[in-house]
């Protein structure tokens, strides 16, 4: 099975960095400008952008907007965005910002039927939902909170009310570079069928991509990749070979 390797942008204060495990207060600055590692990994053959408004997570509605303008307007391939998306108004001024997808996370987890309001309102094709979890249960406002709601329940019930594509992040893997959780990926994917997942969490090696790749689930369609990609221990081009062609020896 092939799959759609998506490097990440995750956005604070305007400057590129990356969160471990979610914690703000363990932050990394990669870059003073999102807008150039958008074009960076545009050159190196991503097919898509993964673009996360931290601050906006934080705060419960988008805070980098204009820096998202400046991204869909530099690159030719679509971004996705998440991070205090929580209103349908929220997700139109994303798409007015050029973004082909947006994420609901928090305000779908703490009220399903805005999914489907949203869902009929922008198009099943420019809604995700980011299920991001720890232990099995959702975690909630840009990680700060984890709740008692059990992941795999919450994705069957978004996908009955017309959701069709989720990210699933295993926060206990994000940023630690010690391999996805195979188990919980599939988990999700067997447990919502008819939808596409998007796997997060853990990759750092082409060994991971092709693991992701030879999972029983038909449905998982892509992976994000950050901190690998930052700390230069694997390079785009190599995840990307190993996503096409499943191989296990590299």
């Amino acid at each position: 099975m092939s799959l759609t390797v998506i490097p990440a942008i995750d956005i604070r204060g305007g400057n590129c960095v990356r969160l471990f495990q979610g914690d703000y207060d363990q932050e990394t600055v990669y870059s003073a400008s999102p807008v150039e590692q958008a074009l960076e990994w545009e050159r190196q053959g991503a097919e898509i952008i993964h673009v996360v408004d931290l601050d906006g997570a934080k705060a419960g509605k988008p805070i980098s907007l204009k820096i998202i303008w400046d991204i869909t307007a530099a690159v030719s391939i679509p971004c996705e965005l998440g991070g205090g998306i929580r209103s349908i108004a929220d997700a139109e001024a994303a798409l007015e910002a050029g973004v082909a997808r947006v994420i609901f996370g928090t305000a779908v987890c703490r009220e399903p039927a805005l999914a489907e309001k949203a869902v009929q309102a922008l198009g099943t094709e420019h809604v995700v939902v980011g299920i991001d979890a720890k232990d099995g249960k959702v975690a909630l406002e840009g990680w700060t909170e984890v709740g008692g709601v059990d992941a795999l329940e919450l994705a069957a019930e978004l996908a009955s009310l017309g959701v069709t594509r989720f990210i699933h992040t295993d926060i206990a893997t994000d940023g630690a570079l010690s391999g996805p959780n195979l188990d919980a990926q599939l988990a999700l994917c067997r447990r919502v069928p008819d939808t596409a997942v998007i796997a997060s969490g853990g990759i750092s090696s082409p060994q991971d991509i092709a693991e992701l790749a030879n999972l029983d689930a038909d449905n998982l369609e892509g992976v994000i990749v950050g901190k690998a990609l930052y700390d230069g221990r694997v390079t785009l081009r190599e995840l990307l070979d190993a996503a096409k062609t499943g191989d296990t020896s590299s």
